[in-house]
């Protein structure tokens, strides 16, 4: 062989591992936006939950009208945040108005026996726990991008065609042991 050919078959080679590191990024990046698409589905599915449940127990406890205040303004600031960031924040006052809800629905056992309000609760901790799985499965993709943006030599591929590092979706107080949002009575 002479020089030539080896030449051109070391360009071949850098060829086709640039292609395939390409490649990988543009399926991490797309299997990012879909596991973040995941997300904002079931948490659409509580947010549009969330009103027929406060609906129900305002039916029951009148006089707890700060609550109900509490969660729809909490809603409302969620549904607007635009960050990862702001989502996690805006998600864990969701959380914590839900549990002040729930602690108010423990006052009226006539609600605790009440079927809508036991299905809006059997509901809402399915999504509960889907969203977890979405957010697991969104940061396991999240983690798998930064790790190729950051190691050698795939590195250079990111830079050079400006695939950055994204966000993770942290709730808070999920590090490693986390408490599951109560919602059953």
């Amino acid at each position: 062989m002479d020089i030539s050919t080896i030449i051109l078959i070391i360009i071949a080679i850098v060829v086709v591992w640039f292609i395939f590191a390409y490649n990988k990024f543009v399926r991490l990046v797309i299997w990012t936006k879909e596991a973040w698409s995941d997300i904002e589905v079931q948490m659409k599915r509580r947010y549009d939950l969330i009103p027929n449940l406060v609906n129900t127990v305002k039916g029951y406890a009148v006089h707890e009208s700060k609550t109900f205040e509490e969660v729809t303004r909490a809603r409302t600031v969620a549904m607007s945040a635009e960050s990862i960031e702001d989502r996690g924040k805006a998600e864990n006052m969701l959380s914590g108005a839900l549990k002040s809800l729930f602690a108010v629905a423990e006052s009226y056992p006539e609600l605790k026996a009440n079927e809508n309000f036991l299905e809006l609760q059997r509901e809402l901790s399915d999504t509960e726990n889907k969203i977890q799985a979405a957010r697991r499965f969104y940061n396991t993709n999240v983690r798998d991008l930064n790790i190729a943006t950051e190691i050698f030599p795939s590195n250079i591929i990111a830079s050079i065609f400006k695939f950055s590092k994204k966000e993770f979706f942290n709730l808070e107080g999920e590090e490693i042991v986390r408490e599951p949002i109560k919602v059953q009575f």
